[in-house]
């Protein structure tokens, strides 16, 4: 298995870092990491090379994509991964933190048949000093939007050959075989479209073999919780109901 993981990056300076150490701390090793620079006009990209200089033993890639959008710059740095070989692609974004042992059980999970895996989000707790109840959050809104996502109409489709699931674009992996008939991920931005969910319509046009695993856990930033206030947080996953003028909040 060539494992590679890709991580969208725009104006991530002070955030990268602690993605970076995170990856490098999992207990399997064994992967290439691709960081895609969208665009950043801030120092995100000396962070990605100061950590490839203090890390040697890590192959660290730093890709380039101008083009506006994480559908964009998943999509680059995942057909970037599949030119260089790779077979399976895992995703996470350059303010998450995936669980010291993600590698391990994306590896565990594609070993035993599934072509497409996710798992739980959860609140980053270093960001910001956290409340009990704005810890319970976060799971809160995405179970809602989860369970939305099985009722939206745009997600039902005779044709179809699994149930929709929720996979979050910042705790997804996926077969490179799998990746290529689906079409990846779509080149847009994140106002735009949610990519992530569009490519896992996509994928449910081609196999049942996509799932969630309780041990592929990842913990994502609540800084857009804490911009946008809950309901409008909920608009923002229900198909952009609500849409900030500032979207990449920082």
């Amino acid at each position: 298995m060539n494992l590679w993981v890709v991580v969208p990056a725009f104006d991530e300076e002070r955030s990268i870092g602690a993605t970076l150490h995170r990856l490098a701390a999992q207990t399997d090793p064994r992967f290439t990491l691709a960081v895609v620079d969208n665009g950043s006009r801030d120092g995100t990209a000396e962070v990605v090379r100061a950590f490839a200089e203090d890390h040697p033993a890590m192959d660290v890639r730093i890709v380039r994509e101008p083009e506006k959008g994480t559908g964009a710059a998943a999509d680059t740095g995942f057909r970037h991964a599949m030119t260089a070989g790779a077979t399976h692609i895992a995703r996470t974004d350059a303010d998450c933190l995936p669980a010291p042992g993600w590698i391990a059980a994306v590896k565990r999970a594609f070993a035993d048949g599934l072509e497409m895996v996710s798992g739980p989000l959860r609140p980053r707790t270093d960001e910001f000093p956290l409340k009990l109840w704005e810890r319970r959050l976060l799971p809160a809104v995405i179970g809602i939007a989860a369970a939305f996502g099985r009722f939206r109409p745009g997600n039902q489709d005779p044709l179809y050959l699994g149930p929709y699931v929720m996979m979050p674009g910042c705790n997804v992996a996926i077969t490179a075989d799998l990746y290529k008939r689906a079409g990846g991920f779509p080149r847009t931005r994140i106002e735009e479209l949610h990519e992530d969910r569009a490519l896992v319509n996509r994928v449910r046009y081609l196999t049942d073999a996509y799932g969630l695993r309780k041990d592929v856990v990842v913990y994502g930033s609540v800084r857009r919780l804490r911009a946008f206030g809950l309901v409008k947080t909920l608009g923002w996953y229900a198909d952009h109901r609500y849409v900030p003028e500032v979207v990449d909040i920082r």
